[in-house]
C-alpha cells in the first residue's frame, strides 16, 4: 500500500463481450453464475430492508459530503472535530500521511465516480464543473506519486469514463467534452519525470510544479520505494494512453512493473516490501499481502482483466502460488522473509490486508476468502473496527482506524461471488457501527484508538471513494444503478475504467517478451476460473461450514503464536526455545541457548544480559532460532514497556448536538481517581479562575459540581488538582498551554505527581493536547451548556438524546515512537502478557536501530525471569480441542515439506562464510520489519 495509506479498490467481474482472452472471460462468468449458485446460508434480507440498508448509505454519504463542500472545499481533505478544511501546511505535519495532499480538492476528485454510482448524477455534474472550475494541477508541493496516481489520476480518469456514459444516455453532462480527460492528461505529464530512473521504478514523491531533482523541487533524493507505490500504476496509466492514444504512459508503468518481476526472489517468487529505485536491491526483505505491497499483487491480476496480456496473469499466479505457500496460514496471512519463506518475520498483521479476501473473489478461490475474512470480522465485533494492525492472538498492536473500506470491499464481492446473505447481515454492522462510534456532527471521523472510541480529527478521501461505493452496491439491486457496473473494473482506490479500453490503442497488449517465464507451467493456472460447482457444492451450507469453526476464533480459541519454525522440526526433536518460554534459572534453557550462541551474563545491578554470537552457534540453524530468539526478547521488551503504561482515556461531549459523537484523545494522571477501575465521571464543563489553577479559585461557584478546564503550565499538575477538588469540581482537564499541539502528532503521557503523597486527590484528571482542548473550547462559547464523559472507554450515545436529533445531511500514518534501541546490547524486561490489549498510550510500532552483524543482546531482570504468559490463557474452544488451527498448518506444512525444495534450505551443512552471509541479511531484513509506513 501507500506510505500514506490510501485505499484498495477491486474489480468487478467481466462481461462477456470483452475480447481479451477466453481464461479471463471464463473468470468472469465464473464470478457472476456463482451468485445464482449459493443463496442459502443465512436468512434472506428481503427487498425492503437491503432498500432500507442502501438509502441509509445515501444518507451518510450526503452526510460526509455534505460537510465536506460546507466546511472543507476547496481544500484536500475535511477535519471533522473542528469542522474546517485540512490545507497542506497549515496544519501541523503528519509525516507521509500528508503526501496525499497537494492542494487540489483531493476529497472532489476522489469522489466523483462515487456520486454517479450513488445515482447523484446532478451533484456529479455540479462537482465536475467545480473541478474544471477551481482545481489548479500546478501547484509547488511535493506529493506522493503512488497516492496522486490512484486518487487524483484515478479520480480524474473515473470521472471522465462515468461523464461520457452519462452524455451518450443523452440527460447529462451534453456539454462536456473531455475536460476531465485533458487535466488527467495535464497530470500524467507531470508525474512522468518521477520515472526517470536507470531501473525505470519512479521516485516515491514528486513536485507538481518544478519536477524531480531541481533545488526548487525539494525531492529527487529518494533512494527507496516500495513495491506498492512502484507497482500501482498500470491500470490508470494504461487507460490514460489508451483514453488519449499517448502510448507513453503505459510504457513506463509496464518497465516498472517488468523490472518488479525480474527481482523477485527466485526460489520463492515473492517480493520484499521496500527495493532501492536505482539498484533494484531489497531495503526491507519481508513480504506479506498487507502495506507496501498489497495493491503490486491487485493490479498484476486487473492489468490482465483490462488489457488482455496472459504475461500479466502468468506473473500473477506465479506470485499467489507462493502466497498460498508462505504467507496464508488459514485463515491469518502472515509475513515472512522473502529468501527464508518459512521464517515469519513478524508476530502482527496490518488492517490493509483486509483486500486480500475481495482479490481471491476475483482469482476464483473462495475458500480461504471466506475463512480470513470471518477472522477479521470477529476482529472487528470485537473492536468495532479493525485496528491497523493486530497481533496473531487477536490482540490490538496498533489502535487506529481511519475508516479504512478494505473490509467493505471484500465483504461486497464476497456476497456477489456467494449470494450469501450473511455478507448483507456484516453490511448492516458495518453501517452501525460507522453511525454509532465514527459520526459526528461535520462528518465521520476517523478513529484515534478502537480501545477508548476516541476520535481522530481526519476523514480521509477514501472513505468517499470506496466505503460509500461498496456498501452502496452491497445492497443494491442491478436497477438500483443507472449503468451496468459489469462494464467496469475497479482500481485500488474503486475508481470506474471500462473495460472497452481492452480493445483500444492495443500497440502495447502484446504479451511481454522480455521476461523469462521457463519456471512456470500449467499449474499455475488450476484456480483461475474454477467450477463453480466445485466452489458452491450441492450442500446448501458450503460458505457457512467453512466460517462455522471461526466464530469464536478471536475470543475462544487459544492464543496463536508464530509456529511456522515451530514446524520444521516435527522430525521427533523439540521445537526451539521461545523467549516467552525462558527461565534464567533452568539448566536446560541455558544449555539451549549455549547451542544457539547466546551467552548469559549476571550483571552487578540484578540484571541478567543476553547476548549472541553466530559464529559460536552449533549449526546454521541454531544461529538462526537463536536470532529468532534474540528477536523475540526484544519484542517481549517493547510490549511489556507498552504494557506498563496506563491506556489513553477519553474524553466525550455528550450534549446537544455531540450527543456523544465526539470522543477526545486524553492522557491519564498517576494520581487521582484511576477511571479503569471506577465508574465514569459525567458533568458539564466550567473554565477555573485562575485559570492557570495555581492558586485558589476565585471562581468556586462556577466549578462546584462540574469538570473544571484548566490550562498548562506555572505550576505542578497534582497542586492544579487539588485548588479544583478544594472548589468542589468533579473532575479536571488540563489543556495544553502549546498552541497547536495535537494528539495526532505528539505522544500522550501521563501527569505525573509532585513528588508528595497523592492520596488525598480524589477526582479524575485528564490532559488534553490544545487542539483536542480547543474543541470543548470553541463548543463552549458556541452552545454555553456543554456536557462532557471523562472515562476509559467511550460510552454509547445516550439514546433519548439520540432521538431527539434529526439527522441532516447539510448540517450533521505513522509516527513511530522515538523510543530506540540503540547499541548491540538490548535491556528486556519481562513482564506476565496476559492482559487481553496492549495498553500503550503510544501505539505506534517500537523503531529497531542497527545492531552488530554479528552479536545481539539483551538483559532481563532476575525477579521476572519465571514469566510464562502463555500458562495463564484459556486454553479451550468451544469444541474442547486448542489445535485445530495449529494442527491444520501442521498438516499443510508436512506437505509443503515433502515437496518444496526450498523448505530444506535449513538442514543442509554451511561453510560459516554462509552462515555470517545469512546472518547478516537476517539482521538487516530484522531491523527493517517494524519500520512499516501505514
Amino acid at each position: 500500500m501507500s506510505e500514506a495509506g490510501g485505499g484498495r479498490g477491486f474489480g468487478s467481474s467481466v462481461p462477456q463481450r470483452a475480447p481479451w482472452s477466453l481464461v479471463a472471460a471464463a473468470a468472469a462468468l465464473c464470478l457472476v453464475s456463482a451468485t445464482s449458485v449459493w443463496t442459502a446460508g443465512a436468512s434472506p434480507m428481503s427487498r425492503e430492508e437491503k432498500q432500507k440498508l442502501g438509502n441509509q448509505v445515501l444518507e451518510m454519504f450526503d452526510h460526509a459530503y455534505g460537510n465536506y463542500m460546507e466546511h472543507a472545499y476547496p481544500a484536500d481533505e475535511l477535519m471533522p472535530l473542528t469542522c474546517r478544511g485540512r490545507v497542506r501546511g497549515q496544519e501541523p505535519s503528519r509525516g507521509d500521511v500528508d503526501d496525499a495532499l497537494g492542494k487540489f480538492s483531493l476529497t472532489l476528485i476522489d469522489s466523483l465516480d462515487t456520486l454517479v454510482v450513488l445515482n447523484k448524477t446532478k451533484e456529479f455534474e455540479d462537482a465536475v464543473r467545480k473541478v474544471l472550475r477551481d482545481v489548479n494541477l500546478d501547484n509547488d508541493v511535493v506529493v506522493s506519486v503512488f497516492e496522486t496516481n490512484i486518487r487524483v489520476l484515478g479520480g480524474l480518469l473515473g470521472g471522465h469514463s462515468l461523464a461520457i456514459m452519462l452524455k451518450e444516455k443523452g440527460e447529462y453532462m451534453q456539454w462536456y467534452n473531455d475536460e476531465l480527460l485533458q487535466m488527467a492528461k495535464q497530470l500524467g505529464y507531470k508525474l512522468l519525470p518521477a520515472f526517470n530512473t536507470t531501473s525505470g521504478l519512479p521516485y516515491p514523491r514528486i513536485n507538481l510544479k518544478f519536477g524531480i531533482r531541481k533545488p526548487e523541487a525539494r525531492t529527487g533524493t529518494e533512494t527507496d520505494t516500495c513495491t506498492a507505490c512502484a507497482g500501482t500504476l498500470i491500470l490508470e496509466f494504461a487507460a490514460l494512453s489508451r483514453f488519449t492514444g499517448a502510448t507513453i504512459f503505459e510504457e513506463y508503468a509496464r518497465k516498472a512493473l517488468d523490472f518488479l518481476w525480474e527481482k523477485r526472489q527466485r526460489s520463492s517468487n515473492l517480493v520484499g516490501v521496500t527495493i532501492n529505485i536505482h539498484t533494484g536491491d531489497w531495503v526491507r526483505k519481508d513480504s506479506g499481502v498487507g502495506a507496501g505491497i498489497d495493491s503490486y499483487y491487485e493490479y498484476l491480476l486487473k492489468a490482465y482483466v483490462l488489457l488482455g496480456d496472459d504475461s500479466f496473469l502468468e506473473r500473477f499466479n506465479t506470485h499467489y502460488d507462493a502466497i498460498m505457500r508462505y504467507i496464508s496460514q488459514p485463515p491469518l496471512l502472515l509475513d515472512v522473509h522473502i529468501h527464508k519463506p518459512m521464517l515469519n518475520a513478524r508476530t502482527w498483521m496490518d488492517a490493509l490486508l483486509a483486500f486480500f479476501p475481495g482479490l481471491q473473489v476475483l482469482k476464483g478461490d473462495i475458500r480461504p476468502a471466506i475463512e480470513t475474512h470471518e477472522m477479521l470480522y470477529q476482529v472487528i465485533k470485537k473492536h468495532n473496527f479493525l485496528p491497523e494492525a493486530f497481533t496473531t492472538d487477536f490482540r490490538v498492536h496498533w489502535a487506529q482506524h481511519p475508516l479504512r473500506p478494505e473490509f467493505a470491499e471484500s465483504t461486497y464481492f464476497l456476497y456477489k461471488a456467494t449470494g450469501d446473505p450473511y455478507y448483507l447481515e456484516v453490511g448492516k454492522t458495518l453501517i452501525e457501527n460507522l453511525n454509532k462510534y465514527a459520526r459526528v456532527p461535520c462528518g465521520f471521523a476517523a478513529m484515534k484508538d478502537v480501545r477508548t472510541g476516541s476520535h481522530e480529527d481526519r476523514m480521509d478521501s477514501f472513505f468517499l471513494a470506496e466505503m460509500f461505493k461498496y456498501l452502496y452496491l452491497l445492497f443494491a439491486d442491478k436497477e438500483d444503478v443507472i449503468f451496468d457496473i459489469e462494464d467496469y473494473i475497479f482500481t485500488t482506490e474503486a475508481h470506474l475504467l471500462p473495460l472497452w479500453l481492452s480493445t483500444t490503442n492495443q500497440r502495447l497488449s502484446k504479451k511481454n517478451t522480455t521476461s523469462e517465464y521457463t519456471e512456470l507451467d500449467d499449474s499455475n493456472f488450476d484456480w483461475t476460473c474454477p467450477n463453480t460447482q466445485i466452489l458452491f457444492p450441492n450442500d446448501p451450507l458450503y460458505a457457512q461450514s467453512i466460517r462455522e469453526p471461526l466464530k469464536n476464533v478471536v475470543d475462544k480459541s487459544c492464543p496463536r503464536g508464530i509456529i511456522r519454525v515451530e514446524e520444521s522440526f516435527r522430525s521427533g526433536a523439540k521445537p526451539p526455545l521461545r523467549a516467552r518460554d525462558f527461565m534464567a534459572t533452568n539448566p536446560e534453557h541455558l544449555e539451549i541457548l549455549k547451542k544457539m550462541g547466546v551467552s548469559l551474563i549476571h550483571l552487578k545491578d540484578g540484571r541478567v544480559q543476553l547476548v549472541q554470537h553466530a559464529i559460536q552457534a552449533a549449526s546454521s540453524i541454531d544461529a538462526e532460532d537463536g536470532l529468532r530468539f534474540m528477536q523475540e526478547m526484544i519484542e517481549l521488551s517493547s510490549q511489556q514497556q507498552k504494557e506498563q503504561q496506563l491506556p489513553p482515556r477519553a474524553v466525550q461531549i455528550v450534549s446537544h448536538p455531540f450527543f456523544g459523537r465526539v470522543v477526545l484523545t486524553a492522557g491519564p494522571a498517576q494520581f487521582g481517581l484511576d477511571l479503569s477501575k471506577h465508574k465514569e465521571t459525567r458533568g458539564f464543563v466550567a473554565s477555573s479562575k485562575p485559570y492557570n489553577g495555581c492558586s485558589e479559585l476565585t471562581n468556586p461557584e462556577s466549578v462546584m459540581g462540574k469538570i473544571a478546564l484548566i490550562q498548562r503550565g506555572q505550576c505542578m499538575f497534582a497542586e492544579k488538582a487539588r485548588n479544583i477538588q478544594n472548589a468542589g469540581a468533579i473532575g479536571g482537564i488540563v489543556i495544553d498551554d502549546n498552541e497547536g499541539s495535537s494528539s495526532d502528532t505528539a505522544p500522550l503521557f501521563q501527569m505525573a505527581g509532585d513528588g508528595k503523597d497523592t492520596d488525598d486527590i480524589t477526582i479524575p484528571m485528564l490532559f488534553l493536547f490544545s487542539k483536542e482542548g480547543s474543541i470543548i473550547l470553541d463548543a463552549i462559547r458556541e452552545y454555553e451548556e456543554v456536557e462532557v464523559l471523562l472515562s476509559d472507554k467511550a460510552k454509547d450515545r445516550d439514546p433519548e438524546m439520540e432521538n431527539e436529533e434529526q439527522p441532516s445531511s447539510e448540517n450533521d500514518s505513522q509516527n513511530q515512537s522515538a523510543e530506540q534501541i540503540a547499541s548491540s546490547s538490548q535491556e528486556v524486561d519481562l513482564v506476565d502478557q496476559e492482559s487481553p490489549e496492549e495498553s500503550s498510550l503510544n501505539s505506534h510500532p517500537e523503531s529497531l536501530s542497527p545492531a552488530d552483524t554479528d552479536n545481539a543482546a539483551a538483559s532481563i531482570s532476575p525477579s521476572e525471569q519465571n514469566s510464562n504468559p502463555t500458562e495463564n490463557h484459556e486454553t479451550t474452544s468451544l469444541d474442547g480441542e486448542c489445535t485445530d488451527l495449529d494442527n491444520q498448518l501442521q498438516e499443510q506444512s508436512e506437505t509443503e515439506e515433502d515437496s518444496n525444495p526450498n523448505v530444506s534450505w535449513g538442514k543442509k551443512v554451511q561453510p560459516i562464510d554462509s552462515i555470517l552471509a545469512d546472518w547478516n541479511e537476517d539482521i538487516e531484513a530484522f531491523e527493517m520489519m517494524e519500520k512499516d509506513e501505514l
